[in-house]
């Protein structure tokens, strides 16, 4: 049931209903700022496509994500405001343990400020435990300010982020702590790949650089204590020989972009599995 927020919005839940129900709630409510994670509004332009719903006729004009990176990686960005005309991405991020922690600064895209009259805020080198350099990625750790139920003291989120510098305020006139691209990674999600760290969000984004690929999946197999990567993609192309060309393309911007062979298999049309909440597009084999 719809219902109105304390600042006065008329908001409209989306639990329990389909794809195609959700596109219908936002054209029949003139729904004008959609929450959702990066992937599935990337996901709900694909329905909009099969249902023949045009996009360009909505009133959505902000798209606010969190839930996994994407809303400050550039090549998703580009492509959701794409396919939402006049829409404009904001990313977010926040966490069960300490609630909303970050809002994208609306003078600089991809810079995220720290919520400061609710968090204490530090960036440390998660080897070392001390404090990281600005500029320097490092594991962000917070101090709850105003959770009086439940506190918590230099919590370790496990978040890898890079601290802008304070050199004076910023664009947007504010003074509080910033993060340059938004979260980077997980301090545990890192793997080495012949001997070459790897973070899922920079394969992510390679891929994502690339405006044919329709999904993705990455397989991750460990054999002989060797990790291998194989990417498996669906392709939105008419015919086999562009789609083999859209593959060897991908296989050359990620050997280009981390020095690595990662074989791109093509995958039928509609046989990737497509979310509406996280993505998992990494298995582990």
């Amino acid at each position: 049931m719809p219902f109105l927020s304390v600042i006065g919005a008329l908001c409209v839940p989306g639990g329990g209903l389909s794809s195609a129900g959700r596109l219908r709630a936002i054209l029949e409510n003139q729904i004008t700022v959609l929450c959702c994670t990066p992937t599935y509004a990337l996901r709900l332009a694909e329905v909009a496509r099969e249902e023949g719903i045009n996009l360009a006729s909505i009133k959505v004009r902000r798209i606010i994500v969190a839930g996994e990176p994407g809303g400050s990686i550039p090549s998703v960005r580009v492509r959701i405001e794409s396919a939402w005309p006049g829409a404009r991405v904001f990313d977010h991020h926040g966490m069960t343990e300490v609630g909303p922690v970050t809002y994208e600064c609306p003078a600089s895209p991809g810079l995220l400020h720290i919520i400061e009259t609710a968090y204490l805020p530090e960036v440390i080198d998660p080897k070392t435990l001390r404090a990281a350099e600005p500029g320097k990625p490092g594991e962000l750790v917070l101090t709850t300010l105003a959770r009086g139920d439940s506190p918590l003291v230099r919590y370790r989120t496990g978040d890898l982020v890079k601290r802008k510098a304070n050199d004076g305020p910023c664009a947007c006139g504010r003074n509080e702590a910033a993060l340059e691209g938004g979260i980077l990674g997980r301090t545990d999600d890192m793997l080495i790949v012949r001997g070459i760290n790897i973070f899922p969000g920079a394969i992510d984004a390679v891929i994502s650089e690339v405006p044919e690929v329709a999904e993705f999946q990455i397989r991750v197999s460990r054999g002989q204590s060797l990790t291998e990567l194989e990417v498996r993609m669906e392709v939105a192309v008419d015919s086999g020989s562009m789609a083999e060309a859209v593959a060897r393309q991908v296989e050359a911007r990620l050997h280009a972009a981390f020095n690595l062979r990662i074989p791109v298999r093509l995958a039928p049309p509609g046989s990737l599995p497509r979310f509406e909440m996280k993505a998992r597009r990494w298995v582990f084999c």
